[in-house]
């Protein structure tokens, strides 16, 4: 699933070599914390937020099989 939000976010951002992708795990949450270059958050969360709400939408659903919540914050 970390791959999965890196490859996305690399494919939209103008500095790929600067997306890192860290794992937080809580008791029921899994926290996807998504660290893009300052430049490019923008991008990466879109006009009035669609682009990062499609993000979560597509992690949310690649988790459905897992137990857990899953989530993706986006961090400059």
């Amino acid at each position: 699933m970390e791959e999965l939000v890196g490859v996305i976010a690399k494919a939209l951002v103008d500095h790929p070599e600067e997306v890192a992708v860290k794992t937080v795990e809580k008791d029921h949450l899994i926290v996807y914390e998504l660290t893009v270059h300052p430049e490019d958050v923008g991008k990466v969360i879109g006009k009035q937020g669609r682009i990062a709400k499609a993000l979560r939408t597509v992690v949310t659903s690649a988790a459905v099989k897992m137990d857990k919540r899953v989530t993706v914050d986006i961090i400059s």
